[in-house]
């Protein structure tokens, strides 16, 4: 497997030279930057591949709870905190795992070994289809056929060429379950295959004969993605 990419953040000097020390010791982590805050982490995320978040969650400016509900497909996290309180916000964010100041080694490497299972278990999956509950039946559903997700409470709506499917799943879980390269999220309630974009009129994403709506935080973004991946058609 490919070295996990992951990047150190925390406000305390001698938490992140703690954690990096730990990295270092670990052959299958390759850490790409060490922030002092959330700030510069969204900085970096935007310069380098990244797979892996060691986060603080108590920072100056913007918390790493807050960080995670405002990133746009971010990477997977590991808290790394002193406050336990903190535990079911983490596991409702769907981070790896939630680690307690002071770190030891040993409980560092059980939550760097199940990351390790976790990426490991991403990479060997090569099928282009899921299995999606919808109604009384499971249909099978290719990845190049969707054209786009729209979040509906606890249902989606999984929008094709001539037909619509609402299954009982939150976007964010359908979203892991889907290949990064190919969809974006240009808006807090929308998945979009990048394959299935004919063109942008503004705020708007001409998806075949469907229009889907880009937030204006997310604008820039979401144009970046596109453009580097060469796959807006033509």
């Amino acid at each position: 497997m490919t070295p996990i990419k992951c990047i150190i953040t925390d406000d305390e000097p001698f938490a992140r030279k703690g954690l990096q020390s730990y990295v270092e010791k670990i052959d299958f982590l390759e850490l790409v930057a060490v922030c002092e805050d959330a700030i510069q982490l969204n900085t970096n995320i935007k310069q380098h591949a990244v797979d892996l978040v060691f986060l603080d969650i108590e920072m100056p400016y913007i918390t790493g709870i807050d960080f995670l509900k405002s990133a746009s497909n971010p990477p997977k996290v590991i808290f790394t905190t002193a406050y336990e309180q903190y535990a079911l916000q983490g596991y409702e964010l769907d981070v790896l795992d939630y680690l307690l100041k002071p770190i030891s080694f040993e409980r560092f490497l059980k939550a760097a070994n199940k990351a390790f299972d976790y990426f490991k278990s991403a990479e060997t999956v090569a099928d282009d289809f899921i299995f999606i509950k919808a109604g009384n039946k499971l249909e099978k559903i290719y990845f190049d056929q969707i054209y786009f997700v729209e979040a509906m409470e606890n249902y989606v709506s999984i929008y094709f060429e001539d037909k619509k499917l609402v299954a009982h799943s939150t976007l964010k879980s359908l979203q892991q379950q889907l290949p990064a390269t190919s969809f974006i999220q240009p808006h807090k309630s929308y998945l979009v295959n990048i394959h299935a974009i004919q063109s942008i009129e503004g705020n708007t994403l001409n998806v075949h004969h469907y229009q889907v709506p880009i937030s204006k935080y997310q604008k820039d973004e979401v144009l970046e993605k596109i453009v580097n991946n060469k796959l807006l058609n033509k």
